[in-house]
């Protein structure tokens, strides 16, 4: 089975030594989207909402990049700083994703890959023959 790595230019990733994901087959698999930009700076300090409309857009341009699309996301792990924000996560649920909804795990952590972030998404989607034309 083939396996390919996706990759998105720039990479805010690349100084980690991680790679945004990989494509196996048809399937692909999205390491933890956080809120930072393109040069690897984090949006929206403080600001869960701002942070997390960054993590969703971040998820969304690599799923893109692996020739899949947010319609086509089966399985998605959200980690959290604070559960408090859980309403809101139902509530971007239903503006990123369609039904029907992915499978889906919530967890609170005590921390991130830095203690500004709020929020890291991660997900197991399968390609789209559309979105590989784009």
């Amino acid at each position: 089975m083939k396996i390919e790595r996706i990759v998105i230019k720039p990479d805010p990733y690349e100084p980690f030594r991680l790679a945004q994901g990989y494509r196996v087959g048809d399937l692909l698999f999205i390491s933890g989207q956080a809120a930072i930009d393109r040069n690897g700076r984090i949006v929206g300090v403080g600001d869960f909402d701002a942070q997390a409309k960054q993590a969703f857009e971040n998820l969304d341009c690599v799923l893109w990049a692996g020739g899949s699309s947010l319609k086509n996301v089966v399985k998605v792990t959200i980690f959290l700083t604070d559960m408090c924000n859980f309403d809101k996560i139902v509530e971007l649920r239903g503006k990123w994703f369609t039904a029907p909804y992915p499978a889906d795990t919530i967890v609170e952590v005590s921390s991130l890959f830095s203690p500004d972030a709020m929020i890291e998404i991660e997900a197991i989607a399968v390609a789209d023959k559309a979105a590989e034309r784009r």
